[in-house]
Formats: structure tokens, sequence, C-alpha cells
């Protein structure tokens, strides 16, 4: 329940106001930047307190110092991170402040969404995680609740830094889970090394609950329950993913070498939020969107802008971060797409580019 707090100035320049939420690792605020005049979101990092006293010296100070790498990623699909701050001996991170519904928020108040909207969704979220990856930094807590979407259908990735505490062994096996363990990766939850496919997998559990409209592991009271399906059971079945069934699939794969490449999942999503599915996938989907519909539409334009808007407004860049222009296919090709180089500049380069790196 969100409460006000009655003239409370953090670091002599930051007046709390508004709680806006409360996570695993702290509360946000609403506060005034009085030195420059403008609204802001503030986290309150608070440990959770079952976390060992010798144990929050090192974390306190592991928290700070990646919200500062944080704060070095410049994206249009991250929220800014603008300051790290102590006050009275309590660490603050001031961020930018997004007026705009969780992706949960939005599900819960207007149903499910459909599977192209869904796509759209992931390429945009697909992006900034590229843009994080290239910048060593892996989010570990990509969730519905940290996923903000605007009217416009822009998205906002929060959470940067605060999320390394997520899947940490050293917590794991004290009991301590911080974040929500049903968008955990098994390797997180095995206290195993993590890396970019982590957040790949939590994209995949990400988008079957935007669709579905639940987690794709089975949700109880009982962590153990949830964090034991996870690394042993399959997902359950889908009743609406329909043309995203098979790129669910693959992120959802249980080790992260047998997870596809970020280009690979942006070709399908591309594909799919154009329109562009096969038959065989588009039979049996319940909860697809009209080719013909207005929502239809917005997903296919935005699916299929130019490479150069593609980097702008949110979409990674091709299937190589190396590639030269031309490889990055104008138009949503994908992956089962048949021809292979449709929509592909320059003829068959990307194609030809792509047998060379195989061998074939």
């Amino acid at each position: 329940m969100a409460r006000d707090v009655e003239e409370r100035r953090i670091a002599g320049r930051y007046e709390l106001g508004e709680q806006l939420g409360e996570g695993g690792v702290g509360i946000v605020w609403r506060a005034t930047d009085t030195l420059l005049g403008r609204q802001v979101a503030i986290k309150e990092v608070e440990l959770p307190p079952a976390v060992r006293d010798k144990q929050r010296a090192a974390l306190r100070a592991r928290i700070i110092r990646e919200a500062r790498a944080a704060a070095r990623l410049s994206h249009p699909g991250a929220v800014t991170l603008f300051d790290v701050v102590q006050d009275c001996g309590q660490d603050y991170i001031v961020m930018e402040l997004i007026d705009a519904p969780t992706l949960d928020q939005l599900v819960a108040e207007q149903g499910p969404l459909d599977p192209r909207r869904a796509a759209v969704i992931g390429l945009r979220l697909l992006a900034t995680l590229e843009a994080a990856h290239r910048a060593g930094i892996v989010h570990r807590d990509v969730k519905p609740s940290n996923v903000l979407v605007r009217d416009d259908g822009s998205t906002k990735l929060t959470d940067f830094g605060t999320a390394s505490l997520t899947g940490d062994p050293e917590l794991t096996v004290t009991g301590v889970v911080v974040g929500s363990p049903a968008f955990m990766a098994p390797e997180q939850i095995k206290g195993l090394e993590i890396g970019p496919a982590t957040d790949l997998w939590a994209l995949g559990a990400t988008l079957y609950f935007a669709v579905e409209g639940e987690p794709p592991f089975r949700s109880t009271k009982a962590q153990f329950e949830v964090l034991n399906a996870i690394v042993n059971e399959p997902p359950r079945p889908a009743e609406r993913l329909g043309q995203l069934a098979p790129a669910i699939d693959r992120l959802l794969t249980k080790e992260p070498e047998g997870r596809p490449r970020s280009a690979d999942v942006w070709y399908q999503l591309r594909r799919i939020a154009a329109g562009q599915v096969d038959e065989a996938a588009e039979s049996g989907a319940d909860g697809g969107a009209d080719p013909g519909s207005d929502a239809g539409d917005a997903a296919g334009d935005a699916a299929t802008q130019e490479p150069d808007q593609a980097r702008e407004g949110g979409e990674p860049g091709g299937p190589e971060e190396d590639a030269e222009p031309d490889a990055v296919p104008a138009a949503a090709g994908g992956l089962g797409s048949g021809a292979g180089t449709a929509g592909a500049p320059g003829g068959g380069t990307w194609l030809r580019r792509r047998l060379r790196r195989s061998g074939s």
C-alpha cells in the first residue's frame, strides 16, 4: 500500500514523496530533485532481514558498484540511473521516473496480450538486453513487474543494478531467495554461472506470462515447488501462445547453451509481429491477433521498419554484431522462413555470409 513521507530529504537534495512500490531489495519512492527541479524515482535499498550480518557490507558494496556500472548504460529502452547516494548509512539509487504501468499490471487490468503485441514488446526488451550485454551487464531479474509499458507501446526495463542479488548463490544456500522465483533461470537456482542466456530465459518466461496470464511454471506460495519445477519440469501447457510457442519453447530450454542467440530470437519475434507466420504455427492459435486488425497493423509497422530505425526504436540490429549494414534484412524474415533471403538487401549477401561461417 502506498504511503507518503513528510519532509524527508535524502542527501540534502531529494525530497521523498509517495511510495511507488516495494520489492525484494527495497522500496521505490517518487521524489523531487530539488537541485534540478525534476521528478525522479528513488530506490531505498534494503537487504532481506535473513541476510547474515557478515554478508551485508559486501552485498551493499556490490549493489552500489553494479548500480554505477548500470548508470553507464544509455539506451531508450532502459530506465536511466542518475545517481547513487548514501544518507545516514542507508543506500539510495536515483533513477528516471516513468509514469506507466508494469507489464503485470497491464495484464491484470486488460487481460492477456495477443501474441503479436507480445512479440513487439519482446523485440523492444530484446534490444535493451542486447545493449546491456554489449556493455557487459547481465540484468538477472527480467520479469513482468520490471517492464514498464507506455501508452504508445514503448517499453522501459527497470531494476538494473539492484537485480544483481537475484539468484545469488551465497544467499540461496542460506535460504534467502531475492527476486521472483517464477522468472529465475535454472542456472540461477542452481547457483551456476550466469550470462546473457540467463536474461533470454527470463525474457521467454515474461512473454509467456504476457500471453498466458500466468508464469510458465507452477506458481505456489511454496518457493521450493516453483524452483523445483523450473529446474526439473517442462513448462505448463500453453493455451494462447499460438505462433509464439516455438520461440518461447526454445528460450525456456533448461541448459543455457541450448537456448537461441538473441539474433535468432529477434528474427522469430519480428516475423510474428509482422504477421508472417507459417500456417502450421497459425493453426490452433487461440489468442492471435487478426492480421488485418489495428493491433496487427501496428505490430507489423513496428516490426518491419528499416534497420537504422530499428536500432533507434529499440530492436536489435541484426544477426551478427559486426555485420555490415546490408547483412540485416529490412523486412521480417525469420527462422524456418523457407527462402532464407527474404527481404535481405544485396541479393543473397546475408545467406552467403551465413553459409561461409557455417562451413557449408
